[in-house]
């Protein structure tokens, strides 16, 4: 079956859930999991002016939308089957359940297991002016209580960031919904899929961000992670004045509803509620739990690099190759096809090239000879996005080669055309290797106790523990 229709396919649970989808299914994760037709009017994007790119960009984010008056007749067991359908049918050592985590997307692929996100997007067809995030969050109420009242295992995060997603929200409003609960579906998959005795590990970003609860199950969260701090959407600040005043906004900086509390970040953060279902089922059927909780969702890039690299060197293969994704831009087969080392950052702004500038700077790690790398298009010149030469500056750190896979510089962020390139480049690169065996959760073990004896604090902010052995297991499997 294909996505469900209310459903976002260019979105951070979708995207990495697909791309893990096709790496087991043994497939190429072309044009973000689209049909290859989009490439090539994908890519003529390049020949239109920058301005009209932006227009091309509202519109395909339209063309995802539904309308707020079907709200009471979305059903979230139909996404629980479309996720169920889109794994191979066989029996695996584990299942991850959890927080979206481009990191740790490569870490599913590695060990060869699904992934069952637990946040996903529906965007609903509303035009709002972005620099309104009261007037957002008014037109949410209504569709947003019919939402939760027909889904009662969902809780629903209006997000509204008119930063990033300036674009997007002149269109479609982002409700992003978190489930409670496995469901009836993913239990059914859980006891068909995963092996008697079998871990499910529970993927858990810990980010939270200040809401304001309107409802039921139901909260507005004004901002998202990114360029802009949480301080900046509540309070502006001189970055803020100056990009709305260079997108010609009526106001200079954002007033948007009281926060009352915080919750789970919208995109990223992990709704615990979701860990005490696990645990529930995994008593009664006969599960191991695992845990990975991370601070915030890059934490576990370097960590997760260096597994590849320390499994490249146990193949015998070159470790000098590394490819750097963002947000969506991923392609786990094609990275492992090309002995790549996998880097995710989870977008293009200072943040995230900080956070590949520590890691290229550690100084217990080796230089690469070959840096690769991608950058997320969002065609907003956003509070915080670093310029295309403080990214040539890390591409330089590369002893040999550093390049940009498939992107048009000057374009930056406009560049559709680069959701289509990136992945193709990775996938000419030479030379080509046999896809390995997956890991074992005994040798992710046994990395982390090795990482763990050469330094105790080597992987700041991520974590991982045993939650839950079946009794009388006898096991020391993790």
């Amino acid at each position: 079956m294909g996505i469900p229709s209310f459903l976002a396919g260019f979105d951070s649970s979708s995207g990495m859930l697909r791309a893990n989808a096709c790496f087991l299914r043994d497939e190429p994760f072309t044009a973000m999991g689209e049909s290859r037709l989009l490439e090539i009017p994908i890519t003529a994007t390049r020949l239109l002016p920058p301005r009209v790119r932006e227009k091309v960009f509202i519109g395909s984010g339209a063309t995802e939308t539904i309308s707020p008056k079907r709200m009471g007749r979305i059903d979230m067991e139909e996404v629980s089957e479309w996720v169920a359908e889109e794994y191979p049918r066989r029996r695996y050592p584990a299942v991850a359940v959890g927080s979206a985590c481009g990191a740790l997307t490569h870490l599913w692929t590695a060990l060869g297991v699904p992934w069952l996100p637990q946040t996903f997007l529906i965007p609903v067809r509303q035009r709002v002016h972005p620099d309104d995030p009261g007037g957002a969050m008014f037109r949410g109420l209504e569709p947003g209580a019919e939402l939760v009242r027909r889904n009662p295992e969902i809780q629903l995060h209006h997000m509204h960031d008119a930063n990033q997603d300036r674009m997007m929200v002149r269109a479609l409003t982002y409700f992003r919904v978190k489930r409670l609960e496995l469901g009836p579906t993913w239990e059914r998959f859980l006891l068909d899929r995963l092996e008697p005795g079998g871990t499910i590990i529970v993927s858990e970003c810990t980010t939270r961000w200040r809401t304001t609860r309107v409802g039921p199950r139901h909260v507005f969260q004004h901002g998202a992670l990114g360029g802009a701090t949480e301080e900046e959407f509540h309070h502006g600040g001189p970055r803020v004045a100056e990009y709305l005043e260079r997108y010609d906004s009526p106001v200079r900086r954002w007033y948007g509803p009281e926060p009352d509390g915080d919750s789970p970040e919208a995109e990223w953060g992990f709704e615990p509620a979701l860990r005490e279902d696990i645990e529930r089922f995994a008593r009664a059927n006969g599960f191991r739990v695992r845990r990975v909780v991370f601070d915030e969702p890059e934490a576990p890039s370097p960590l997760v690099a260096d597994l590849y690299r320390d499994w490249y060197a146990r193949r015998s293969l070159p470790t000098n190759r590394l490819a750097v994704s963002s947000f969506i831009l991923t392609e786990p087969r094609a990275t492992l096809m090309a002995g790549a080392v996998p880097f995710w950052m989870k977008f293009n702004t200072e943040v995230s090239h900080r956070a590949l500038r520590d890691y290229l700077d550690a100084e217990h790690r080796e230089p690469f000879d070959e840096i690769l790398l991608g950058l997320f298009q969002n065609g907003v010149e956003a509070v915080g996005l670093t310029n295309i030469d403080e990214w040539r500056d890390l591409l330089g750190r590369a002893h040999r080669k550093g390049r940009f896979l498939g992107l048009r510089t000057r374009a930056h962020p406009r560049d559709l055309a680069h959701f289509a390139r990136y992945g193709a480049a990775l996938r000419r690169l030479r030379p080509h290797h046999p896809l390995p065996e997956p890991l074992t959760l005994e040798d992710l073990d046994d990395f982390l106790e090795r990482a763990r004896e050469e330094d105790e604090d080597r992987y700041p902010g991520v974590r991982f523990e045993t939650l839950h052995e079946p009794v009388g297991s006898g096991s020391r499997r993790r």
